[in-house]
């Protein structure tokens, strides 16, 4: 069956606290944030055994970890600016093999300055993607080259962002160091929302074979608001990729609080992969219970 887990960023306490609050709600795996009250985790920082006491405690709580993030704008225009960002990266992938999980997962980035999900001309240029493709390339590589596999999380307003252009970026970097983080909450935008049936299934009819990890967020119109949307999480140092929850036409709230229909998500995830991690996101501490609730439901109805 699928198996429900969540970001541990959501529960900012350290480390052993974050592993006990999170095994409490009854998840079996999480994706793994490198943020903890109680460690230094920073560029530079991290180590081969700071990564195995946090594998160890998470494995001690019965939560493995299934997947890592690296989230950061992984194109940003300053040249700098965007070496400073890669690098990190680069280290999170090189300390995977000893996090517990292959798998260290990114979007793939704007040229904006000021937002990591705001649109930018330049991305949905030929020289945009050029340098987009130079950047995942040298991931994949820099994966491969220590036992990892960097995966893409695609998203409407990156460069990355419509099936057409994943299906692109794969066929151009055909390689073992790179999947796919499947969300397809990331896929709709003001054209497709309202042809919800046919773009999930359009999304899982080309990219398929590409998973390796599934998200579990929301997706509906945003009404009046058109600005930026995040959310207080309740921890100051929180990333923004954890506070973010849509802009534009789109908003994308926690499981169970949008249009999604997760009954056809779950059913075309589960028939190629019926055992794979589902991470829960977009939501504060006090709401897991209720989206957690959520998608049990959804795949005990489901039988996946």
């Amino acid at each position: 069956m699928i198996q429900p887990g969540i970001f541990s960023g959501y529960f900012p306490y350290d480390l052993a606290t974050a592993a006990g609050k999170i095994r409490a709600h009854g998840f079996n795996t999480v994706q793994l944030d490198l943020h903890f009250k109680d460690m230094d985790l920073g560029r530079g920082q991290i180590t081969q055994d700071k990564c195995e006491r946090i594998r160890n405690t998470f494995r001690d709580h019965n939560l493995p970890v299934s997947c890592i993030s690296g989230y950061t704008n992984i194109v940003h225009p300053d040249a700098q600016e965007r070496q400073r960002r890669n690098d990190y990266l680069k280290e999170i992938i090189a300390h995977a093999q000893y996090l517990g999980s292959p798998y260290v997962i990114s979007e793939t980035g704007t040229f904006a300055t000021d937002s990591d999900w705001v649109h930018h001309p330049r991305n949905k240029t030929e020289e945009g993607w050029e340098q987009c493709r130079a950047v995942i390339q040298e991931l994949a590589q820099h994966a491969y080259d220590h036992g990892a596999v960097f995966l893409l999380e695609t998203y409407v307003n990156n460069v990355v962002g419509s099936v057409e252009e994943t299906l692109r970026m794969f066929a151009e970097v055909d390689h073992p160091g790179l999947g796919l983080l499947m969300d397809p909450t990331n896929y709709f935008e003001d054209h497709n929302i309202d042809q919800m049936d046919k773009t999930l299934n359009q999304v899982f009819d080309a990219l398929s074979d590409k998973i390796c990890i599934a998200h579990a967020k929301d997706v509906k119109r945003a009404g009046g608001d058109k600005s930026e949307k995040h959310s207080d999480i309740g921890d100051a140092d929180a990333a923004e990729s954890h506070t973010f929850r849509g802009v534009g036409e789109i908003e994308l709230p926690a499981p169970g609080l949008g249009a999604l229909n997760y009954d056809l998500y779950l059913r075309r995830l589960a028939k190629r992969y019926p055992n794979i991690p589902i991470i829960i996101e977009h939501l504060t501490e006090d709401d897991v219970p209720r989206a957690k609730a959520f998608l049990d439901g959804k795949l005990r109805a489901n039988g996946v």
